[in-house]
């Protein structure tokens, strides 16, 4: 296996899914693991993650620095080069100029990572900190115009370092240096599958369950139905699924996932009408976070009062994928910067009556959908695009109200038609149009209108952690504006957005 030490990275889990992607088993740690449980592991590499502390702060994390004496690869990334070098001997100091997002990396020495690579190519980096001294037996392998040191090896003990993060998208090269740390440098087997992780969930949810009662909430999203196929596989008929009409769904789509989900999984389903309760809880309610907050608290509530009709409910499912966890806490304890809650993590109370299980919270979307393959799901469940917890309600900017939900609705329908008529619709990440709480001055019919504004929004990625604006075709942006203007009630404007991920997120809210 391969270690991934958590340093607080909004991109350690990234790290993981490239490891597993060459089909080799890798697990995040906390940076307080201990080198004897290490060296329990016994692990064929270490990965040292980024962060977003600066080396030479009070309390910035550490690890045990008798890990560079266990005679183990190691690859440092980012904040994990930095320790690397201060551990070892070496000096890191706040940078004279700093480096965030696409920069040019220039070859200086050979190094296993740099195998048949070229000379010089595009990298992405995100520091305001910079090595200015090696420690002893250490070399310079790469630059940058701002990072003179941008890569370090120390050959005769297989210690890399990158200040560069190899794991995104969007540094080219990237996933091949992971690849030559793990075969050419660590000689790792390539045993690792979806297969074998499927069967490993298995059997940890029959174990951690056993006879006992599991209640989960089913959306028809490609998360909670492989979540909820895959805790099915392993208890069957003592999975209660729930079905909960929240009011903030799109047209028709209660009926439509009736339909597919009893037609294709054989689960137990309750469809509960609560959209009175949440638009109420909802009622004048503006920020983002609150919103979130209400409606994780709401569905829990929902929960909680079936979990009292069905004797012996102690569980409760979620589809909890990874991207969720990192973008509102540290699943590992690490220092992850919290960039927004989400309904499934972090609305949920403090006291709750069932016990969470989350059997994908250490995956990606798009393994997700392997997964879901591997479980025999119908496809157009697994290609269905994401879909948020909290609904229509993150996709209105300001109050949300019947007549406001009913303009998004229509324009989204929009949206979603054309978009599946151009063949786009599995190309693309997600494509969804989100109500602005602006109106502006338009002309319909020789009259002056004071009406709302639409932005489209769709996105290309393989894993939510990062995203790009998807370059839709004019004539069909066009089409897409000229339908929801004409066919929408009170919209007189559609603007598109072009904003990647980061700097922005994929959800408006």
């Amino acid at each position: 296996m391969i270690i991934v030490i958590d340093f607080g990275s909004q991109f350690n889990q990234l790290i993981a899914r490239r490891v597993r992607e060459n089909n080799v088993y890798c697990q995040i740690e906390p940076s307080n693991i201990s080198v004897d449980k290490i060296r329990d592991l016994n692990p064929l590499g270490i990965i040292l993650s980024g962060g977003p502390s600066s080396i030479y702060e009070d309390n910035s994390p550490s690890i045990d620095k008798s890990l560079f004496d266990l005679g183990i690869p190691i690859l440092g990334i980012c904040y994990g080069m930095h320790y690397m070098v201060h551990t070892l001997g070496g000096k890191i100091k706040k940078a004279t100029k700093r480096e965030y997002g696409f920069a040019n990396l220039t070859i200086k020495d050979p190094n296993p990572l740099f195998k048949d690579m070229d000379s010089g190519f595009q990298c992405w980096m995100s520091h305001g900190d910079s090595a200015i001294q090696l420690p002893p037996n250490f070399v310079v392998t790469a630059s940058t115009d701002n990072t003179p040191i941008a890569a370090i090896a120390n050959h005769d003990k297989k210690f890399y370092g990158l200040q560069l993060h190899p794991e995104v998208e969007h540094s080219i090269n990237g996933s091949l240096m992971i690849r030559h740390f793990l075969f050419d440098v660590c000689n790792c087997q390539k045993n690792w599958s979806m297969k074998s992780f499927c069967d490993g969930a298995i059997s940890q949810i029959k174990a951690a369950v056993g006879d006992k009662k599991v209640i989960m909430g089913l959306s028809g999203g490609v998360d909670s139905s492989v979540a909820a196929t895959l805790i099915h596989k392993a208890i069957g008929k003592n999975l209660f699924c729930i079905f909960v009409d929240n009011g903030l769904l799109r047209n028709n789509e209660k009926e439509n996932l009736e339909k597919s989900l009893t037609s294709n999984l054989d689960l137990n389903i309750r469809f509960i009408d609560a959209q009175d309760k949440f638009l109420t809880a909802l009622k004048q309610v503006t920020d983002p976070e609150k919103k979130r907050k209400i409606i994780g608290n709401l569905f829990i509530e929902v929960f909680e009062a079936e979990a009292n009709k069905i004797e012996g409910a102690e569980f409760l499912g979620q589809g909890t994928l990874y991207p969720d966890i990192i973008e509102s806490k540290s699943a590992f304890g690490g220092p992850t910067s919290i960039i927004k809650s989400h309904h499934n993590v972090g609305g949920l109370p403090e006291k709750m009556k069932l016990k969470l299980i989350e059997p994908l919270q250490l995956l990606f979307k798009d393994e997700v959908r392997k997964l879901g393959a591997e479980l025999g799901i119908n496809e157009d469940l697994i290609w269905r695009q994401p879909f948020p917890g909290p609904g229509l309600a993150i996709r209105i900017m300001g109050e949300i109200t019947p007549s406001r939900l009913d303009i998004l609705r229509a324009a989204d329908t929009i949206l979603l038609e054309e978009i599946r008529e151009a063949g786009l619709y599995r190309k693309l990440w997600q494509s969804f149009a989100v109500l602005l709480p602006i109106k502006s001055v338009g002309v319909m019919g020789d009259k002056r209108t004071f009406a709302n504004c639409i932005a489209i929004r769709a996105v290309t990625s393989n894993d939510a952690m990062t995203a790009d604006w998807a370059k839709l075709p004019h004539d069909l942006l066009g089409k897409i504006s000229n339908r929801i203007i004409n066919e929408a009630e009170n919209i007189n404007r559609v603007v598109f957005d072009i904003t990647s991920k980061p700097p922005g997120t994929i959800e408006w809210e």
